[in-house]
């Protein structure tokens, strides 16, 4: 299939991006892992759980619908079920590699004249006793399986860690009926007042989130860290410890809390694998951009949190230029930064506002010296911290690489993006972006070339509707469909928990259905809405 423009994730910045470009005349086409467009931070429960008010697991609901609803009125063409392993060519010319079916074992092509990444992030995990304890999740993957499967991971949570992310995991669990016994925060208030005047607008949301916490009695332990986790064949319970000034545990403040789930972040990191396979430069763990979001590579643009962690708005901004850069540049005029000034000083202000929270939710400085010895480090290959610790030590590792190459560290399935931060925390080496090859694990049928090709088709199927992509006249995604019970799981009570489910449901409901929606072609009924707006969320 061949495209002017193609986006690769159809998050905040990725659909910003295509309205943008297609507004101006591009074709343009998205392509996302995802069974529906939205990416982590607009996560959409399936539409057979037929959730009546989706809307109570999100803030920022009505940028969602004019997302939804400038994509449905566009000519964009979205995608879903694509995993993306590889980007190739350039500058004029690129082809994206992605993967199909159940198995991810069907290759599909995409061809375009330009690229724009908007890949997003992923979870910062670091290790400590216990981690791997069933019940243990990250922050991100708890909100997940309330956004996308209206499920709980448990009974009794413990939110834990450091950063933004933690307080609407936090106040989401507990609206869904999880009782959340503690909000274990690593930085402290002095930290944050140190940076109040850049983050002054995020202060009515923090204040919100404030209020909902009070309102569960959730209880905040600022200054505070996890230290083990807690249980034989899952998790009971966790201890958690305050934090002097300078990051090291207090002596003796040291206390039980029993849970069934721990929910732990340390932040985000861009994922930037597509990129640096095109050779873009980056900027320590980001990807490098001009003022038109474009990358040091000819022809690709990069645009949200691959170019810098800074949430949703910031994402939207990033995508509404580069998709005016990409939609200029590839008629052959230049761009008018007057056209796009109000995101441009969104741009400017959020960016800022994202330094200021990296600052004041850094992890705490001395975290690796409660990694016991025995703490496995790498979970794709089993490596435990001693062993890490040995090859720096006592092997004379100087570089993560090294310390690979001596343990297996960061050789699995993951390809090190859960623990190459960790372990060059614990071996205090430096940490440069890996170049990888390809962006997730492929069949070699695929790779030899022996696999046949399937192009991604130019039509929906006739008998098959997208759920994000409806027709106006269509039903509300709120209501059953008329010829197909299913159970009425409402947001305003209490979702099933994981633990009432079979593995069958488990697997479901939590976003791992092999079912896809059809890869087609949206008709272009009218000039669809911009999706960004000056001053929007």
């Amino acid at each position: 299939m061949r495209t002017e423009l193609v986006v690769v994730g159809a998050g905040p910045a990725g659909l910003a991006a295509a309205l943008a470009a297609d507004a101006r005349g591009v074709r343009v086409t998205v392509v996302d892992a995802a069974d529906g467009p939205g990416g982590q931070f607009y996560r959409q429960p399936a539409a057979e759980l037929n959730a009546r008010r989706p809307q109570a697991l999100h803030h920022q609901w009505r940028t969602w619908e004019r997302l939804r609803d400038g994509l449905a009125a566009s000519g964009v063409r979205l995608l879903t079920g694509h995993h993306v392993w590889t980007v190739t060519g350039g500058p004029d010319s690129f082809t994206v590699h992605a993967l199909l079916g159940p198995g991810q074992d069907e290759p599909a092509t995409v061809h375009a004249d330009a690229v724009l990444l908007a890949t997003g992030s992923h979870e910062h995990v670091l290790p400590f006793p216990g981690w791997t304890l069933p019940g243990v999740v990250t922050a991100g993957g708890a909100q997940a399986m309330l956004k996308g499967g209206l499920v709980v991971p448990g009974r009794v949570a413990v939110v834990a860690g450091t950063g933004p992310l933690l307080l609407p995991v936090a106040t989401g669990l507990a609206a869904a009926g999880t009782r959340v016994s503690a909000l274990v925060e690593s930085a402290g208030p002095r930290q944050v007042a140190r940076h109040a005047r850049a983050l002054a607008g995020k202060l009515p949301e923090g204040a919100g989130h404030a209020a909902r916490l009070l309102r569960h009695r959730v209880r905040p332990l600022a200054r505070h860290t996890v230290v083990r986790a807690h249980g034989d064949d899952r998790l009971t319970g966790v201890t958690v410890a305050a934090l002097d000034a300078d990051g090291h545990v207090r002596r003796g403040t040291g206390r039980y809390l029993p849970c069934d789930t721990l929910a732990v972040g340390h932040g985000l990191l861009p994922q930037t694998d597509l990129a640096e396979g095109l050779g873009c430069h980056l900027d320590g763990p980001a990807v490098t951009v001009d003022a038109e979001q474009r990358t040091s590579a000819p022809g690709v643009w990069a645009a949200g949190e691959a170019t810098g962690v800074g949430g949703a708005a910031l994402a939207l901004a990033e995508g509404h230029i580069a998709g005016r850069s990409a939609a200029a540049r590839l008629r052959g005029t230049e761009p008018d930064p007057a056209g796009w000034a109000p995101a441009a000083r969104t741009r400017e202000a959020l960016r800022t506002a994202a330094a200021a929270l990296d600052a004041a939710f850094a992890p705490p400085a001395h975290w690796a010296a409660q990694v016991t010895d025995d703490t496995v480090v790498c979970r794709c290959e089993e490596v435990t911290a001693g062993a890490v610790r040995e090859a720096a030590d006592g092997l004379g590792a100087g570089d993560v690489r090294t310390v690979k190459l001596l343990t297996r560290a960061g050789m699995g399935w993951c390809q090190g993006r859960m623990c190459a931060t960790a372990v060059a925390g614990l071996t205090g080496c430096h940490s440069d972006p890996p170049r990888r090859p390809l962006a997730r694990p492929v069949p070699l049928g695929i790779l030899a070339g022996t696999a046949p090709d399937r192009a991604a088709p130019d039509r929906p199927a006739p008998d098959r509707a997208a759920p994000d992509r409806a027709a106006p006249d269509r039903a509300a995604p709120d209501q059953p469909a008329p010829d197909r019970a299913a159970p009425d799981r409402s947001v305003s009570g209490r979702p099933v928990s994981a633990s009432d489910r079979s593995p069958s449901e488990q697997a479901s409901t939590g976003g791992l259905s092999s079912d896809r929606p059809p890869h087609g072609r949206l008709s272009r009924d009218q000039n669809p809405p911009e999706a960004f707006e000056e001053g929007s969320p």
